[in-house]
């Protein structure tokens, strides 16, 4: 498989992923539920109300 073949495969993985995480925390946000993330090397805990609603496409 040539490089750019394989950047291409990468491209699509990697939006695959960053779709499902958005989808898993508007997830949260519906169902209330918080989350925790990493902001400036500290973890902080969301909650629903905090999360900003997925974008509508």
């Amino acid at each position: 498989m040539n490089e750019s073949k394989l950047t291409e495969i990468h491209q699509k993985i990697d939006t695959g992923v960053k779709i499902a995480i958005a989808e898993a925390i508007e997830r949260h946000r519906r169902l209330g539920e918080s989350i925790s993330i990493l902001k400036d090397g500290t973890v902080v805990t969301l909650t629903a109300e905090q999360i900003p609603p997925l974008p509508k496409t």
